[in-house]
């Protein structure tokens, strides 16, 4: 059986959702936009640990729950191209599509169960409230921590292929941890330099995926080599 696990942000959507609820929380204030967006890459390149990363981005945004309706409603207009041209192949393949995002569950679920994603199938952080307004995030989640991904995977014990789907450093250590076969660089929306070495495949679209995954003698000669399809 083909397990998929698929990131959320910059891969089921070609933003980075954190980054989008800061605009919106933030309105123009370019200094900390630009700071919240200068933090994300240094974490999804792995030059700071993602722990960090979450936390100081965490810390920069002051949002409340209609800051998060209103940055859902811009994030449905976001979503990759390949995504939404092959929702048949999300639905028809529902039962072994996770969702595993160190992004939140609170900007994720409302837009990928339009795609057939089951609820039961995503695993994301959740914010803290006070009354309506945020004010942190659940940091007894394995996902607000570094490694996260890699201790989700751990508790599920997968049986099977695990094909990993995802545009950063924190998607790869799923596979350096050696709970999936493959892992594959989504660079339909950004290309990260210094993850590419770490790929099995180069993807520039979920389309390439699919006919990867529907060969019929789909076989990887060279884990060390990179393919675009």
């Amino acid at each position: 059986m083909n397990h998929f696990i698929i990131d959320y942000d910059s891969t089921f959507i070609k933003v980075e959702s954190l980054d989008e609820l800061s605009k919106i929380s933030n309105g123009d204030d370019e200094t900390i936009n630009n700071k919240i967006s200068e933090i994300t890459n240094l974490g999804m390149e792995g030059k700071i640990s993602f722990s960090d990363s979450l936390r100081k981005r965490i810390e920069l945004i002051e949002c409340n729950k209609e800051d998060i309706v209103k940055t859902v409603e811009i994030l449905e207009k976001k979503v990759s191209d390949s995504f939404k041209n092959n929702i048949s192949f999300l639905k028809n393949n529902a039962e072994n599509i996770l969702i595993v995002s160190s992004g939140f569950h609170e900007l994720i679920e409302p837009i990928v169960i339009q795609y057939g994603i089951k609820k039961e199938n995503i695993f994301a952080n959740k914010f803290l409230y006070d009354n309506d307004k945020v004010i942190g995030y659940d940091k007894k989640n394995p996902l607000s921590k570094s490694k996260g991904k890699v201790n989700i995977l751990k508790e599920l014990k997968l049986k099977g292929e695990v094909h990993v789907i995802g545009d950063g450093y924190t998607d790869y250590e799923i596979k350096k941890e050696g709970l999936a076969n493959y892992f594959y660089l989504f660079i339909e929306n950004i290309k990260r330099e210094s993850v590419v070495k770490s790929a099995d495949y180069l993807l520039k679209s979920l389309d390439q995926f699919i006919k990867i995954i529907k060969c019929k003698n789909f076989h990887f000669h060279n884990q060390k080599s990179k393919y675009y399809f």
